[in-house]
């Protein structure tokens, strides 16, 4: 038996009623194999981020526990994303119907062309790190600090509680 890892994971969307979207997918995290999610943090909405003008996102993050190794998981993240209706290519911060990212996997530091961890660009994202703060405020991400300090780092520009 695997070693259970705790493990952020990221839920957004801004098509097709994003807040429906967002709790759908939560609940089908819920029934990933070798999986357990503990905490969910408030809905929050945000202005779509990129160059391409697009309508709002919801979003949040999930608190789990897994046996599944990182490549494992990242790949049934991507399997359920495509399962809910987001398509395998896609345009890069495009409107999307879900996405759903890999943030945090235990205190792994990896850079492969499949997986980055922690989320790159996540101590630079509101819409990761204000959620993340409402569930984990204390939690060391591995190579960036506290997630309380990086949140207290980023602006609240174009992010609200939902």
């Amino acid at each position: 038996m695997s070693i259970w890892q705790p493990v952020y994971i990221g839920v957004g969307s801004n098509l097709d009623d994003p807040g429906a979207q967002v709790r759908f997918a939560v609940s089908r995290l819920e029934a990933l194999a070798a999986s357990r999610v503990v905490c969910v943090s408030p809905l929050y909405g945000s202005r779509a981020f990129g160059p391409i003008a697009q309508p709002d996102y919801v979003n949040a993050v999930v608190g789990a526990l897994t046996q599944l190794d990182s490549h494992k998981l990242l790949a049934d993240l991507l399997a359920l994303e495509g399962s809910l209706g987001r398509p395998a290519r896609h345009q890069k911060w495009g409107p999307r119907v879900i996405d759903l990212d890999l943030l945090i996997y235990g205190r792994e530091r990896s850079c492969s062309g499949f997986l980055e961890l922690p989320h790159p660009g996540m101590a630079a994202r509101n819409f990761v790190l204000f959620p993340l703060a409402d569930i984990a405020p204390d939690l060391h991400v591995p190579g960036l600090g506290r997630v309380a300090e990086l949140a207290a780092r980023v602006s609240r520009e174009n992010i609200w509680p939902l």
